[in-house]
């Protein structure tokens, strides 16, 4: 079954994790991504340990459904290959930083006049404009000056970077949904256009609480923890042979969980009647939840805690994560057969689609695996806009 995005064609320029991650994406609903590298080492995250048979492990994880081929776009001959790819492309993807491509004589205004239908995007770490553009963004860097990282660790330590490259996946997800806005509007008006966003500004915007914070009170947010600043109680909890977390703000939940670990007096406690009250009173609460919570298991309190119909779950390792009956269910780990690796298992997709699912259908490619293949092509259509020829 074709998917969702099957006719459109990308070109990837993009190197790392934020442009391969918004490719992926494409890729996984069907777009034919033709992944474009330079011929001595190709992406930098292909020397992202771990390794199998030599291939990098993470590269494998976010360049699946992908072909590639290799380019010198600053050599003539291979420069007019590229633009031959671009004639038969529907989008264009870059994570260069701002003007390389215009250097290369190949930005979107030298682009557009000649190819009106391709939508060029473009990520890059703090933006294609402002005093910060030129700026190297890697995701430890925007964590940085976005704030996250401000807000993120124990109250009493010191700025915490999030182990998950949360401004690279962020970003290549904006990017996704800015491409697909495009297409959209490309098939009412038969023009392509340029799609621009950054790590800098995927990271700020997924601070929601923060902006609300800081918007109504003209102060910076303080760093919490484990708590959160608009419920209560919401956050990790050790029991007495692990973790767990419940959210249990919303009033007919709070008075429940008072009956559950027999702290029946807590809900006529005026520190905590109320969930504003409970968050201004969070520490103390946690405290006394706390010591409740550790003299039984978390088994005990998940099953006490799901027949009442409180939110809750147990903090899972990765092994734990990858074996769970739920993610195998949702179909969240597949296998592929890679050409050096072999055998492997990747990520399954996210987003599923009942008329149009997307599927794994090919491993990640070796470097410039398909660039006689892709090279040797007849000259495809573009996928058409609605009511063109």
């Amino acid at each position: 079954m074709a998917g969702a995005l099957a006719g459109l064609r990308v070109i990837d320029l993009s190197g790392h994790l934020s442009g391969p991650f918004c490719a992926m994406q494409l890729a996984d609903h069907g777009a034919d991504v033709i992944k474009v590298e330079k011929p001595e080492g190709g992406d930098e995250a292909r020397r992202m340990p771990p390794f199998v048979n030599g291939e990098s492990a993470p590269f494998m994880v976010w360049n699946r459904n992908k072909r590639s081929i290799t380019l010198d776009l600053k050599a003539e001959p291979d420069r007019q290959r590229f633009l031959a790819l671009l004639e038969t492309a529907d989008v264009l993807l870059e994570n260069y930083r701002p003007g390389t491509m215009d250097r290369l004589g190949l930005g979107y205004d030298a682009l557009k006049t000649r190819f009106p239908r391709l939508i060029y995007c473009a990520i890059s770490g703090f933006g294609q404009t402002g005093p910060e553009r030129a700026r190297g963004g890697f995701d430890l860097m925007t964590q940085a000056m976005s704030g996250l990282m401000a807000v993120c660790g124990p109250a009493d330590g010191p700025p915490h970077r999030l182990p998950i490259a949360i401004s690279d996946v962020g970003a290549g997800l904006y990017a996704t949904i800015g491409i697909l806005a495009a297409v959209e509007a490309r098939h009412r008006t038969g023009r392509g256009q340029y799609v621009e966003t950054s790590l800098f500004e995927a990271a700020m915007s997924l601070g929601v609480y923060e902006a609300a914070h800081y918007f109504t009170t003209g102060e910076k947010p303080p760093r919490i923890g484990q708590a959160h600043r608009g419920s209560s109680p919401y956050q990790v909890f050790k029991t007495a042979d692990g973790w767990m977390t419940f959210g249990a703000s919303q009033q007919n939940f709070w008075t429940r969980l008072c009956t559950i670990v027999e702290l029946p007096e807590l809900a006529t406690d005026p520190r905590f009647v109320t969930n504003a009250e409970r968050v201004r009173h969070n520490d103390a609460l946690v405290a006394l939840l706390q010591a409740r919570l550790e003299t039984r298991p978390t088994a005990h309190w998940l099953g006490e805690l799901q027949a009442a119909g409180i939110p809750a779950a147990p903090v899972l390792t990765h092994d734990q994560v990858f074996t769970h009956p739920q993610t195998l269910a949702r179909d969240m780990v597949v296998e592929v057969e890679h050409a050096k690796a072999g055998r492997s298992r990747t990520l399954g997709i996210a987003v599923k689609l009942s008329d149009t699912p997307g599927a794994v259908t090919r491993a990640a490619p070796t470097l410039g695996q398909h660039t006689d293949e892709v090279l040797a092509e007849p000259t495809r259509p573009r996928l058409a806009a609605a009511g063109e020829d």
